[in-house]
């Protein structure tokens, strides 16, 4: 099957172009990927490798990186079925998504009652949208149940099953994502070190991402973060000295953003509803580091908020003509 790009991103994804694997074993490291770049400024699409990135910033930008780390948040029911826990909700509660084999399971769950590995039983409260549940975990750290029982969420694309180590990124400190925050999947710390020399800052903020919909259009469903005091303070100092605010992967355009009053950036945690789009347009961000994102995603939306239609539709035409890969393991794109 050929991969086209239409109006305005309903294009088909060859599945020559899906990461199968991860960087480090299909090439020499976790930075050997290509990179995408998109000059806002001058129009321009040139075809750059990762470990060009500190030749690509300017001394006094900040890169902004999210420190959640992964967890191995897919478990296997005495049913058959997967559950991907995926997020924590402000009661307490949780969203889980049912999954057999590699489709969501949309039928119903007889007394609506799973069985999960330990001899614990999962009560499916509600539906949360379409394909999601409402539960409340038997066990009191979800995270703890996890690492003793779980695996990382794994999509039919990648070839085999990897430790969660490989889902992990350079920044990771915080445990609560379903799916890794894959944008900085490539940094090294000899990258890292490389950025700091040259006048770049480097800040984090915590967003626990959710599971991913591959399915549908959903738009994304409240998600924890915090932004602290020491980011607010270097978002605002670089914007002030005339630097640029490069947000590394959309979870981190969504805290940031969230975080904005009157203008400026301040301290604050919980769970953010926030939707970026042209109808609700950036106020800090002014560049991003993202990977490539499935046809007709919500977070293509966010994208046009950040980069004129145009150039990114023909930033998507020249990814796909030029081959890069796709997903948690693929290619970055740089929009600055």
């Amino acid at each position: 099957m050929s991969t086209t790009l239409t109006e305005p991103f309903a294009f088909a994804l060859d599945a020559a172009l899906e990461a199968r694997r991860p960087a480090e074993v299909r090439g020499t490291g976790r930075s050997d990927v290509r990179m995408l770049v998109t000059d806002k400024a001058t129009g321009a699409i040139t075809h750059r490798h990762f470990e060009d990135l500190p030749a690509l910033v300017r001394p006094g930008d900040l890169l902004v990186v999210n420190n959640s780390g992964t967890l191995p948040a897919a478990v296997v029911t005495r049913q058959g079925l997967r559950v991907h826990f995926s997020s924590v909700r402000p009661d307490g509660s949780w969203l889980v998504e049912l999954r057999d084999r590699d489709k969501p399971y949309l039928g119903d769950v007889l007394g609506r009652i799973v069985d999960l590995p330990g001899g614990y039983q999962l009560y499916l409260e509600r539906r949360f949208g379409k394909r999601l549940w409402v539960v409340r975990p038997p066990f009191g750290s979800v995270p703890d149940y996890l690492a003793r029982y779980g695996r990382p969420i794994r999509y039919s694309y990648v070839e085999e099953q990897w430790p969660v180590s490989a889902y992990q990124t350079a920044f990771a400190t915080v445990p609560g994502s379903a799916e890794m925050p894959s944008a900085a999947r490539p940094f090294t710390p000899e990258i890292v070190t490389r950025l700091v020399s040259a006048g770049v800052g480097i800040a984090p903020i915590t967003l626990h991402t959710g599971v991913a919909s591959l399915e549908s259009d959903e738009d994304p469903y409240p998600e924890w973060f915090e932004v602290g005091e020491y980011t607010a303070r270097a978002v605002n100092g670089a914007k002030a000295a005339g630097g640029r605010v490069i947000a590394v992967g959309t979870t981190v355009v969504r805290a940031l953003e969230s975080a904005v009053e009157d203008g400026r950036v301040v301290g604050t945690s919980g769970h953010t509803e926030r939707i970026v789009s042209t109808a609700d347009p950036v106020a800090v961000v002014d560049g991003l580091l993202t990977g490539f994102h499935e046809p007709r995603s919500t977070h293509l939306s966010m994208l046009e908020a950040i980069c004129p239609t145009g150039l990114l539709r023909d930033s998507y035409a020249a990814a796909i003509e030029g081959k890069y890969l796709w997903h948690e393991f693929g290619d970055v794109h740089l929009i600055a």
